[in-house]
Parts: C-alpha cells; structure tokens; sequence
C-alpha cells in the first residue's frame, strides 16, 4: 500500500457522452402507470421527460467544470483508491472537518456549502466558522474504487477516513455526515481512534425502544408516522439492495433511464417539495448526480453498503461530544429522547422548519448555519 496522494480531475470522454445520448434514445419504456401520482413510483412522463433533458439539453461539461474548479486528489487506503476533494481555508486556523455522503447522494451534494464553510467572510460569517473540508466519494461510489472483496462496512470506512485524515495532517478534526455518511460519523464517533474530536449529524441512528413509545409529543409522534410510512412504503430499494445488490446492477448499469428513475424517485420521495422534486432541487442537480453515478458505473458497488451492513453490522455508543440538526422532510426521523442510547454525549440538538434528507444540497443557508452554531459548542 502506498501512502502517496495524487492530483485527480474528474473527466469524461466524448464517445461516454455520445453513448448516453445514444442509449437514451434507444430505451425501451414501460407502459404508463396506472394511477395519476408517484405511487407507484417515478412517473412515465417524467422520467421520459427528464431522460429527453439528459440527453439533449443537459451539460455535463459545466459540471466537470465547476467541480474541478476544487482539487482532487486519489490515495490508496486498504488496497482501495480514494477519491476526495480537499479543499483548505483561506484562514489558517480553521477546523478540518471530513463529510460523509450516502446513497443516493455523492460530493454534488456539497457544492453549494464549500465556499460558506471554507470562506466564511465571504459569506456572512466570522474567521472563527472556517473549516478545512475533507469530502470523500465512498468505495464503490463517485471516482472512488471499487471494492474487489467483502468487508468494506460502515466500520471499515469509517476508520478509512480516520487513515485519510491523519494522512493529510490532520491529527485533530470533526465530521459531518447523513444517510450512510451519518452511520460513517456515528461509526468514526464510537469508534474514537483518537483523533475526532466531535461529530454532527442531520440523521441520528436512532430509534425508539419500548420505554420510548409512553405519552410521546408532537414531534416523536411525527417521526413515528414517519417510520411506520418508510417502513411500510418507502423502504422497499433498502432490500433490494441489500439483499440482492448484484442483481440489481445489471438493469441499471445497462440503461441510463432505469438508473435515473432508480435515483430520481427517491428526490421526490425524500426533499422537501410540493410534489415536484424540481421544487427542492433543480433538474441540473438532479442530474449532476444521477450522472456520476452512470458515467462510473455504480449501480452494483454503490448498492453493497446495504448488504455488507446487513451481514456484518456492528454499533457501539458515541462517547465524544455530538450535534444534531433533523430537517423535517427526513425519511427516517429521529427524536430527542430517543438519542443518548447511540450519542451518551449530545451537547447540540436543533430541530429545523424545513428541509429533507439532502440538507446540504436542499437548504445550504441552514446547513451551514447549523454547522457553525453546533461547532461552537463541541
């Protein structure tokens, strides 16, 4: 193994462009649903529709661009090249911090708070909010490698990442993160390898126990509803992924339209929108990251986090000062009093009036808010 971190730029070739727009316009499309909503999951119109966008209207060449506007870099940890971007503060004393995103999420997630965390005099902030960012792409996520073998779990990233961070300089640092990037923090949390000193999350790996459910109030009878209606309805690509991830990989490695409609869905299922995913995200972003799912090809590899949790999950209790920010669109909510089972040292909790579970991509303003708020305490 080596430890050497080399420059990357992200980049995709013509003939990948032109092999989008030319599956795209050979997809054999199902019939239209029969119902007049998204029950029945991504609509025929819609994704016929955003495909169309995809393939003749949208530019991917202004994203590569704005991407690499940051630097790149790959590194081999555990026999597996990480991608991440590094991005230093102007301000020398800044607090390095590494997030974690989740599936279906990727580092398009972060785009719009790297400047307000990085550069907070640039955007109404005080030198004192600044932060060295860390954002990597997970195993078999983005630019990262694919995992050749089992054993990549949520333990094994996350003490990657503990790896990562000292190898960069870093011998003190927080992190960040949600969905799988949350169980990654809350893993680097319990885990205390003696480096992080605190964490954050906006999706607390928490549920309620028996003692939990007695005269809940307004708020734990929301998540409750909320994790009955994920439980019952929404939870169904869960299994699928985690049970049968390779399976899954050949359809949506193979059509463009199946992998958009496989993510696409769950922007309207899980942001804050008024029915229309377009409301909380714009069609570009959507597609930003639909596409570097599609153009690396991880379908499959992206899908495995849930199987190797499910075979081979472990959890222990976060003894290290922790901070949570919940959004009131997430899919799978927690509460207060649920919390000091996994966090035993909570000294930051705010539950927010809006937002879903990509917080950092759907209300930056409030992300980066929360962010300075919960790190001036921990």
């Amino acid at each position: 193994m080596s430890d050497d971190i080399r420059p990357f730029t992200v980049a995709v070739s013509d003939g990948e462009l032109a092999d989008l727009r030319e599956r795209v316009a050979r997809t054999r499309w199902p019939e239209k649903e029969v119902v007049d909503d998204w029950s029945q999951g991504a609509p025929l119109a819609y994704i016929q529709e955003l495909c169309d966008y995809w393939a003749t209207s949208y530019d991917w060449r202004r994203f590569e661009a704005e991407i690499n506007a940051y630097d790149h870099f790959l590194t081999e940890i555990d026999g597996i090249d990480v991608h991440f971007m590094h991005v230093r503060s102007p301000h020398e004393d800044a607090r390095p911090m590494i997030i974690t995103h989740g599936w279906p999420g990727s580092v398009a997630e972060f785009m719009k708070i790297i400047g307000p965390l990085t550069n907070p005099t640039e955007h109404g902030g005080s030198a004192d909010d600044a932060f060295h960012l860390v954002l990597p792409s997970m195993p078999g996520y983005g630019w990262s490698a694919k995992p050749t073998s089992a054993g990549t779990s949520i333990g094994k990233i996350a003490e990657m990442w503990d790896v990562l961070m000292v190898r960069l300089g870093y011998d003190a640092y927080v992190a960040q993160g949600g969905d799988w990037g949350a169980a990654v923090t809350s893993a680097i949390g319990w885990q205390a390898l003696g480096h992080v000193e605190a964490i954050h999350t906006n999706m607390p790996i928490a549920r309620p126990g028996s003692g939990d459910l007695e005269n809940p109030n307004e708020v734990e009878r929301a998540s409750l509803a909320a994790l009955k209606y994920y439980d019952e309805v929404d939870s169904g690509y869960f299994k699928q992924q985690a049970t049968r991830p390779q399976t899954l990989g050949y359809g949506l490695t193979d059509s463009p339209a199946g992998q958009a409609a496989w993510i696409a869905e769950k922007m309207w299922a899980w942001t804050d929108n008024d029915g229309n995913p377009e409301s909380a995200l714009t069609r570009d972003e959507i597609l930003d990251n639909i596409s570097i799912y599609w153009f690396n090809a991880t379908a499959a590899s992206s899908a495995r986090i849930y199987w190797e949790t499910r075979v081979g999950a472990t959890r222990g209790v976060v003894e290290i000062p922790t901070a949570v920010s919940t959004f009131p669109a997430e899919i799978i909510p927690s509460a207060r009093r649920w919390a000091p089972k996994v966090y035993a040292n909570i000294e930051y909790w705010n539950d927010l009036d809006r937002g879903g579970h990509f917080a950092a991509w759907e209300v930056p303003d409030l992300f980066v808010a929360e962010l300075r708020a919960a790190f001036k305490v921990i």
